[in-house]
């Protein structure tokens, strides 16, 4: 997982190609891409952003950033995990477990998905709310451990977790461009605008 660095540089790099799978016909064998490097790729053409971090205090620094960018240091965080919440909210922005006039959402995941760049989430984290109801922009903490291929793969994972308990409202995020134009793959999917802070912790 310490490639990530460099594999980010690869896939950010100007070249004629930005999905190095493209290059090859379609009648090709699938090249089969370390699982970081295919959940980068997926993700970043889903319309994510994707900061990588080596250490909880670049995780704080790019959190502050975003605050910043967006000016939304002042403006009310949507909040529901007390550990989260313990974590972020020195740093800025007024945090709410309220979701009335929230300017964003910050949460952890359940996995991230590398074969469609997808988020998987489940009430642990957003309770019984439907995507629809939070708010456009959303800031999620992850760790590298959390990568998985598939999605079944993910969900056999929250299985194996939570024998006593098995979560509900099990979904998934994957297109992370509000203002991107619509068509029909993506009809009445909810679009967030979705950071995402990567902790490299493998």
């Amino acid at each position: 997982m310490k490639l990530f660095k460099k594999i980010l540089d690869i896939i950010n790099k100007p070249h004629p190609a930005e999905d190095p799978v493209e290059e090859r016909g379609k009648f090709m064998p699938n090249i089969d891409l370390p699982v970081d490097e295919k959940f980068t790729i997926n993700f970043k053409k889903n319309g994510g952003k994707f900061i990588y971090c080596d250490s909880i205090e670049e995780i704080y620094e790019s959190f502050r950033n975003i605050l910043s960018e967006n000016n939304w240091s002042d403006k009310k965080i949507f909040c529901v995990n007390a550990k989260l919440k313990e974590k972020f909210e020195k740093l800025g922005g007024q945090f709410s477990s309220s979701l009335q006039g929230s300017s964003a959402f910050i949460t952890t995941c359940e996995n991230l998905v590398a074969d469609n760049g997808a988020i998987l989430i489940s009430s642990n984290q957003i309770g019984e709310l439907k995507l629809h109801d939070l708010p456009d922009n959303l800031i999620l903490f992850a760790t590298t451990s959390q990568l998985v291929n598939t999605i079944g793969e993910g969900l056999r994972g929250i299985k194996n977790k939570n024998k006593d308990h098995i979560p509900t409202n099990i979904t998934t995020i994957k297109h992370f461009n509000i203002q991107g134009e619509k068509n029909f793959l993506n009809y009445g999917s909810n679009s967030k605008n979705l950071y995402l802070l990567l902790l490299e912790d493998l």
